[in-house]
């Protein structure tokens, strides 16, 4: 199973800058580990406000119960917070062994709140749906969809996405069969240096450890 994880990590005080910079390779470690077994897929920073330490996973394991102890196993636990959410298969997803990287670009994750009108014929729906598929696999080759996962309900997708800018983004957003059906959360991301795609070669495919 995939799951998304937000930690939010929080320095007591009077933790000094060295025993600070100790842990954080303590932490830098440990995740090179989990990404060699396979536990650790991406790893980005999202946004944040001043004084905020904030990172976002995507992390491997057979249930939460494994995922809680791979979590626990992280040194900066200690400080950290965790929010979980597990992810479902998509079928429009390109699936996690076609990830490339584009060095130049931006990564983007993206929340779907789908929501059909009223009195749409099924028949409609079908042919969207279909016309949907069709754009994913496109924006898929192109190297602009990376994945996609359900959430807790059928009607929420989480996306991952790589572009050159925002604007690009929201062109990329425009151009899907559902936009009229759509409210969009989008949340530009940096790269953290622990993430495994850092360690890849510029523009080269980022292999998921098996």
């Amino acid at each position: 199973m995939e799951f998304l994880v937000t930690m939010t990590t929080q320095v007591p005080n009077g933790v000094s800058d060295r025993d600070v910079a100790r842990m954080r390779e303590r932490e830098a470690a440990r995740t090179a580990d989990l990404v060699l077994e396979g536990r650790v897929r991406r790893l980005w920073r999202p946004p944040v406000r001043p004084g905020q330490w904030r990172t976002l996973g995507l992390f491997v394991a057979d249930d939460s119960e494994q995922l809680e102890q791979i979590l626990a196993s992280m040194p900066l636990r200690i400080w950290r917070t965790d929010e979980v959410t597990a992810l479902g298969p998509h079928p429009n997803d390109p699936g996690p062994a076609r990830t490339t990287v584009d060095p130049t670009g931006t990564e983007f994750l993206t929340t779907f709140v789908v929501t059909v009108p009223p009195g749409t014929s099924p028949d409609l729906v079908e042919t969207v749906t279909a016309r949907e598929a069709d754009r994913a696999r496109e924006l898929a080759r192109d190297g602009r969809l990376v994945r996609l996962w359900t959430l807790q309900s059928p009607a929420r997708v989480l996306g991952q996405w790589q572009a050159p800018d925002s604007a690009a983004m929201g062109a990329i957003l425009r151009s899907l069969p559902m936009r009229d059906w759509l409210a969009v959360d989008t949340v530009p991301l940096t790269r953290h240096p622990s993430d495994p795609a850092s360690t890849a070669a510029p523009g080269a495919p980022v292999r998921t450890p098996r």
